[in-house]
């Protein structure tokens, strides 16, 4: 099975999501420490996204100004 690509705005909803839940309480003892997991390495994911696209966009601003 192949595994699907990042998504930044599919990733960003489900953490969204995991976060509404724990704020409503919806989410069982049980499931709480895979869905803080799962909410850690979106995360993780996000922000290397963000960063990784930051940089991009200064190297185009660069060499813009040449």
């Amino acid at each position: 099975m192949a595994k699907k690509a990042f998504n930044y705005k599919e990733s960003l909803e489900e953490l969204q999501e995991i976060v509404n839940e724990i704020e409503d309480n919806e989410i069982s003892v049980d499931e709480l420490s895979k869905k803080v997991k799962r909410a850690s390495d979106l995360l993780k994911l996000c922000s290397a996204m963000l960063e990784k696209t930051e940089d991009e966009v200064n190297q185009i601003l660069k060499e813009s100004e040449k």
